[in-house]
Parts: structure tokens; sequence; C-alpha cells
């Protein structure tokens, strides 16, 4: 799917995703990563659901934001709460959905201004 709104180009936002792979601003990326409004992060190690430990998580909440969109790839799938803690113990809000919706969330979210980071996972197990 592909975005086209005009936008803030200083800014990171989703242009488009697919099997595989994300479009952040004029950049195709092809593995898990990280996206806020002001960073882009795409050495995130986890590569599928089952390669999250909790310190991909405290590295997230190194960036302090308000709220983390995860996308847990090809479909919703909820980490084990042990893995979030490092968030939810800061008062970081965490959504976890699909990638796809995940990347939508992260567009709508991040025009309203909010501190908000994605974490998304491309492949799909």
């Amino acid at each position: 799917m592909r975005f086209s709104q005009d936008i803030d180009t200083s800014q990171h936002f989703v242009r488009g995703y697919g099997p595989g792979w994300i479009k952040i601003n004029e950049q195709e990326i092809r593995r898990s990563l990280i996206v806020t409004p002001e960073r882009l992060i795409v050495d995130w190690p986890p590569q599928a659901f089952a390669d999250l430990e909790g310190a991909h998580f405290e590295a997230i909440a190194q960036l302090e934001p308000e709220i983390v969109v995860l996308g847990t790839g090809d479909r919703q799938r909820f980490p084990h709460p042990r893995l979030t803690q490092s968030l939810l113990a800061r008062g970081v809000g965490v959504e976890v959905m699909d990638t796809a919706a995940a990347c939508r969330t992260y567009n709508i979210v991040m025009l309203e201004g909010r501190r908000v980071a994605a974490a998304l996972l491309l492949m799909f197990d």
C-alpha cells in the first residue's frame, strides 16, 4: 500500500509498505526497524517475533516515546509482559498490532504531533 499525503519532509513518514518492505520517506527498508518522527533506526536486531527480547524494548525506551506501536508481522501477536516492562515502568503506552496496521497507526499518531515510536518487524513467521 502507498500513501499520498503531503507532509513535513523533515519528519519520518511511512510512505508505503508490503510483504517484506517498508518505505520511509524515500528509503525502502527490508529489515526490522524503529521509526520516530525524528529518527530512523534500520538495524533493530529482532527480525521475527520469536527473536524479541527485553533488551530490544529497552532500546525503544531510550528514545523516550510516549507511545510505542509494535508491528508484529503479518498478524497481531502479543509479546510476554516481561518484555515490555521497561516501557510500561516509564509510563509508555504500548499498542500491538500487525505491521500493516502499525504503519498506518504510526502515521496518524505522528501527524498528531505525539512522541511516537514504531517498532516494525518485517519477517513473517
